[in-house]
Order: C-alpha cells, then sequence, then structure tokens
C-alpha cells in the first residue's frame, strides 16, 4: 500500500479521470456475483458492484473482460463464453480522491458457482474490499452498482447508444465537476456517432 493512502482530496481539486472499462455480469441459476468495496476516504462507505475494470491501451473490451474477471474473482473464462455487450453506459463515479468518468460495456457471464478467489488485485483494491458473495436476483443488497443489473440481465436495455449515468458519488461533485462531466460525456457521444 503506497504511503499517504487513503488520499482525500478537497472537492475542487479532485482530477478528471476519464477511461474506458467493462463489467461483468456473473450469474448462476438466479444469484449474481458482487463485490462489496468502499471509499477509504469516506468511512461507512460501501457498494455493492459487479466485477470490472478499465480497459488497457490496445485491450479489447472482450480480453479486458476476460482478464478482470480473472483478477477479481479467480473465474477463467475465454471471450467465447461471455455474451454481449449487454448494456453500455457513460458514468462519473464521485470519489474522495477523484472523479472517474467512464464509458463502459457490460457483458454476462453465465457459470457454475464458485467462491470467488482473487489473483490480480492490487494494493489499493485489497484495501477497499470488503468481500465478495452471490446474492439471490430477487433480493439484492442496496447500493447495488449497475443500479439497471436485473434489467441488464432480463435483456431489456440493449447494447445501442450508450446511457448516460450520474449518480454513482461516494461524494457529491462541484458545480465545475458537473460541467467537465458533462463535456467528457459530450466528446465521448460525438465520437461514437
Amino acid at each position: 500500500m503506497k504511503p499517504g493512502y487513503p488520499k482525500v482530496v478537497p472537492p475542487a481539486d479532485r482530477p478528471l479521470i476519464r477511461r474506458t472499462g467493462v463489467r461483468i455480469l456473473v450469474v448462476a441459476d438466479d444469484e449474481v456475483l458482487l463485490i462489496q468495496d468502499r471509499d477509504l476516504g469516506v468511512p461507512g462507505s460501501s457498494w455493492w458492484a459487479t466485477p470490472g475494470g478499465g480497459v488497457d491501451p490496445g485491450e479489447s473490451f472482450l480480453s479486458a473482460a476476460v482478464r478482470e474477471l480473472w483478477e477479481e474473482t479467480g473465474i477463467e473464462a475465454v471471450e467465447s463464453q461471455l455474451v454481449g455487450p449487454a448494456y453500455r453506459r457513460l458514468v462519473a463515479h464521485g470519489y474522495s480522491d477523484r472523479v472517474l468518468c467512464q464509458a463502459e460495456e457490460f457483458f454476462v457471464l453465465r457459470t457454475t458457482r464458485v467462491m470467488p478467489q482473487p489473483q490480480g488485485l492490487t494494493d489499493s483494491e485489497i484495501a477497499k474490499r470488503i468481500e465478495a458473495r452471490w446474492w439471490p436476483l430477487s433480493d439484492l443488497p442496496p447500493q447495488v452498482r449497475p443500479a439497471k443489473l436485473v434489467e441488464i440481465l432480463a435483456g431489456g436495455l440493449g447494447a445501442g447508444q450508450p446511457e448516460l449515468e450520474l449518480g454513482e458519488c461516494v461524494v457529491e461533485l462541484t458545480p465545475e465537476q458537473l460541467a467537465q462531466v458533462n463535456d467528457v460525456f459530450s466528446a465521448f457521444l460525438a465520437s461514437s456517432r
């Protein structure tokens, strides 16, 4: 772990980071695998999210999904096992040290229920992780990311034009940061047409 972590940055000074990312909805029968994380700079914060992360330079969304799945859960998959993209979104996450604007693609993996055993977490990911567990789709915990998880699995949202989502923020964004997020989203949408 880096010295000085967690680093809490005053709201107006939090850097805006842009990246592409993947999320994997791992489903076994009527359960979904979720990971509980926290923002160490915001005591008491926590949320549940699907496995996933950033796409490395030169990496496809599918290969990133396979890699992230292995790193975060230890589940081995090949690209042909992943269905999708099942959903696309542009999302802003506000944290105590940064604002992350991410263009995400979601994939679905139907598998057997296994206990997750992470294989490649960074020190900061280890510090932020609380637990990983299977949840019944009919009884999801509060603070689930994405909020539309059940709808994505039902196939009702599709993977057309990305949806814009704001609201998965641990800390409030300043008006200037909201304007920056809007600019990032507008530029992304213009480039994807």
